[in-house]
C-alpha cells in the first residue's frame, strides 16, 4: 500500500501540471508520429552526416535500416568524473557495430567543478552552465538523425541540464550512463578535522593540500554525498540507470560490462519493436515523486530543490518546496553518507547500496511501483545489483569485449546499518531536507546534516555580502560570540547563485568552540553543506527587495528547522521604514559574468528552479 501522503502528493502534483504536461505530452505525441527521421533527409543532409564515419557504418547509414544512436558526452581529462568517458563513444560504438548498428558523438558539453571553482569568480557561471547545457544536448540532438540517446554526465550541473535538454526530444529512448565514484580516500571526518585546523591557521597548506589529495586521488566521482552523486541515486531510482550502475568504480570489468549492457538492452527493444522505452514517458509526475523520496530518504543534496523543480518543469511537471517538505515529514531517513556521516559512498553500496534502499522504500509504500523504466514497467529490476557472469564475454568483431553482467537480489539485510538501514529502523522518521518559512521568505536546510542540539538557533545578525568578508572577519577575531551570518546578494538574479562553501570551516570551527552559529543566504551551498545550520536559498532574494536586503548588523533572528521557522525579530512598521530606506543592491559580477547578463534578466527565483526557461501550456 501507498502511503497516504505519498499519494496526496502526487495527486496535487498531477492536478497542478495537468495543462503543461498535457503539452508537454502533445508535442512529444506529434514527435512521434513523423517517420523515421533520417528517411526524410536530402542526399546532401545525409552526406553531412556520415562524411567522417568509416566505410562500413556509411553503408548502414544509408540503408536507413538499423538504429543510429546519439552519444552527448561531458568528457573532459582534468575533471576526476568526467575523466572516464574518454573510453565510452569507443565502446558504445564497438557494442553497436555488434548489432549492426551505429554510434555517433552528437556533442559535447561542458562540464565545470564547483570543487575547482569554490571561492571563485568561475562559480558565478555555475548555475548558469546547467541551462546552457540543456542548450548544448538540444543543439546536439537537433539534428534529427539519432533513434536513441545516451547521456554521459555526473557532476553537479551536468546531470540536471543533460535532462532538461534531453526531455525536449523526449520522444527517443533516453538512457543516462555514469562513470562511478573513485575508490575510497582518507576519512571524510580527517578531511573536514584538516579543513578546520586550517582555518584557524594551525596547519599549513602543504599538509591541507596533501589531505585534499589524499581525499581527491584519482579517476572517478568525489565519493562524498554531494550534488553530483546525489545526481547518480536520482538517475537510478528515476529509472534512467540500468539497475545498480550509479555507484561502481571505473575502470573495472563490472562497469564496462554495465555499459556495454546498457548499449544492448537499447538496441535490442529498438531492433524488437522498433522503439524503445521514451524518456517521456519515462520521466512522469510518479517518476518525480519517486526522485523526492529518493533525494529525502538519502538526506541528498539540497542543490536538488532547485534542480530537480526545473528538470521536472521541462517534462511539463511542476513541484514545489511545499511538495518535498510535505514528503519529508514522512519519508523516512535510511542513510549516513558524509557530509549526513562518516561513511562515503563506497561504504553505502558495500552495505547494499540502491537495490536495498529501492526495495526498502517500495516496500514500505513510500515509491510508486506503476512507473516505467529504461529497462521496462515497475522497480523490480531495481531491486537487483548487478555483478559479472564471468562465464560469458560481449564478442566485439574478432575480440572478446567486456564480460556480460548479471542481476542478482540485494542482501536481505544492510551489510552495515551504520550506514544503510531499512525502513523498520531508520536513523529518523523525517526525511533529510526541511523547508523554513517565515517574515524572511523561504528557504531550505539540510537537517540529516545537523545535529539535533543545533538545529534551533536565536542570535543577533551579522550581516556580509560576501564569503571573503566573513573569513576577513573571522581571521580578525571578530566573530567569538553566537551570531547568524547573514550573506546577501548571492542569489540568482545577483550573481548566478554561487555556493557558499568556505563559509563551512569557518563557521563549524565556531561552533566546536560552543558558540551558536547559523547561517541564512540567498546563495547555494549544495550538497556539502555539512554540520552547520544553514538557511539557503532564501526566496525572495535581496536584488528582488527580498527581507534579506533589510536586515541590519545586530537584528535577532530565529532558525528553528524542527518546526521550519525563519524569523526576523523586526516589528512589520520598522521593516516598513527599511523599505523606504533600501538602497539599490551592488551587483559586482567576476570574470566572464557579462557573457551571462542575459540569463540574469529571465532567471526565475530558486524556489521556481532558477530556470531561464518557462513552462508552456
Amino acid at each position: 500500500m501507498l502511503h497516504p501522503r505519498i499519494q496526496e502528493v502526487t495527486e496535487r502534483v498531477i492536478e497542478r501540471s495537468k495543462a503543461t504536461r498535457q503539452a508537454y505530452l502533445a508535442r512529444i505525441q506529434q514527435a512521434k508520429k513523423q517517420t523515421r527521421v533520417r528517411a526524410g533527409l536530402g542526399c546532401g543532409n545525409l552526406a553531412h552526416v556520415m562524411a567522417a564515419c568509416s566505410s562500413s557504418d556509411k553503408a548502414r547509414l544509408k540503408e536507413d535500416e538499423q538504429p543510429n544512436l546519439a552519444i552527448i558526452n561531458s568528457y573532459n581529462d582534468m575533471l576526476s568524473a568526467h575523466e572516464p568517458y574518454k573510453e565510452y563513444p569507443d565502446l558504445i560504438k564497438a557494442v553497436a557495430n555488434k548489432f549492426d548498428a551505429t554510434a555517433q558523438v552528437a556533442g559535447g558539453v561542458p562540464a565545470m567543478c564547483d570543487g575547482v571553482t569554490q571561492g571563485r569568480d568561475g562559480m558565478e557561471l555555475s548555475l548558469f552552465s546547467r541551462d546552457v547545457i540543456a542548450m548544448s544536448t538540444a543543439v546536439a540532438l537537433s539534428h534529427d538523425v539519432f533513434d536513441g540517446v545516451f547521456c554521459l554526465g555526473v557532476c553537479d550541473k551536468i546531470v540536471p541540464g543533460l535532462l532538461i535538454g534531453a526531455l525536449s526530444f523526449g520522444h527517443l529512448p533516453i538512457f543516462f550512463l555514469p562513470a562511478g565514484p573513485m575508490q575510497s580516500g582518507i576519512p571524510n571526518k580527517e578531511k573536514a578535522r584538516i579543513r578546520q585546523k586550517f582555518a584557524q591557521g594551525l596547519v599549513s597548506r602543504e599538509e591541507l593540500l596533501e589531505a585534499e589529495s589524499a581525499s581527491y586521488h584519482s579517476a572517478g566521482t568525489c565519493t562524498f554525498y554531494g550534488t553530483a552523486n546525489s545526481n547518480q541515486m536520482l538517475m537510478e531510482i528515476m529509472g534512467l540507470h540500468l539497475p545498480g550502475s550509479s555507484f561502481i568504480n571505473p575502470y573495472t570489468e563490472l562497469r564496462d560490462g554495465l555499459t556495454a549492457s546498457a548499449v544492448e538492452t537499447m538496441l535490442t527493444q529498438l531492433l524488437d519493436g522498433k522503439s524503445g522505452n521514451a524518456l517521456a514517458d519515462i520521466v512522469s509526475e510518479k517518476t518525480v515523486i519517486n526522485g523526492l523520496v529518493g533525494l529525502l530518504s538519502t538526506g541528498g543534496s539540497t542543490n536538488h530543490a532547485i534542480h530537480l523543480v526545473a528538470m521536472a518543469k521541462a517534462a511539463g511537471v511542476q513541484i514545489t518546496w511545499k511538495d518535498m517538505a510535505d514528503l519529508s515529514e514522512v519519508v523516512p531517513l535510511l542513510t549516513r553518507i558524509y557530509p549526513n556521516g562518516h561513511a562515503d559512498v563506497n561504504h553505502f553500496q558495500a552495505a547494499g547500496g540502491m537495490g536495498f534502499l529501492m526495495r526498502e522504500l517500495r516496500d514500505g509504500g513510500f515509491l510508486h511501483n506503476d512507473v516505467k523504466t529504461i529497462v521496462g514497467a515497475g522497480l523490480d529490476a531495481y531491486t537487483m545489483e548487478p555483478l559479472l557472469d564471468i562465464n560469458s564475454n560481449v564478442i566485439i568483431s574478432d575480440n572478446q569485449g567486456p564480460a556480460k553482467v548479471k542481476w542478482v537480489p540485494v542482501p536481505e539485510n544492510s551489510l552495515d546499518e551504520e550506514v544503510l538501514r531499512p525502513v523498520a529502523n531508520p536513523f529518523n522518521k523525517q526525511g533529510g531536507l526541511q523547508l523554513l518559512n517565515g517574515n524572511l521568505g523561504k528557504a531550505v536546510i539540510k537537517v540529516s546534516a545537523v545535529q539535533e542540539q543545533h538545529q534551533t538557533v536565536t542570535a543577533p545578525a551579522k550581516v556580509f555580502s560576501s564569503q571573503g568578508e566573513l573569513q576577513e572577519a573571522f581571521a580578525a577575531g571578530k566573530l567569538n560570540q553566537d551570531f547568524i551570518a547573514v550573506i546577501k546578494e548571492q542569489g540568482p538574479k545577483a550573481k548566478g547563485m554561487p555556493e557558499l562553501h568556505k563559509l563551512t570551516p569557518v563557521m563549524a570551527t565556531l561552533q566546536d568552540q560552543g558558540f551558536k552559529v547559523a547561517i541564512v543566504t540567498d546563495g547555494r551551498m549544495s550538497g556539502a553543506s555539512g554540520k552547520v545550520p544553514a538557511a539557503i536559498h532564501l526566496a525572495p532574494e535581496a536584488v528582488e527587495g527580498g527581507a534579506i536586503a533589510k536586515v541590519h548588523e545586530g537584528d535577532l533572528i530565529t532558525l528553528n528547522a524542527p518546526k521550519g521557522e525563519l524569523v526576523l525579530h523586526v516589528s512589520d512598521e520598522e521593516m516598513a521604514q527599511r523599505e523606504l530606506q533600501l538602497s539599490p543592491q551592488s551587483q559586482t559580477f567576476g570574470t566572464g559574468r557579462e557573457l551571462f547578463s542575459g540569463f540574469r534578466h529571465v532567471v526565475s527565483s530558486a524556489d521556481q528552479g532558477a530556470c531561464s526557461f518557462g513552462i508552456e501550456e
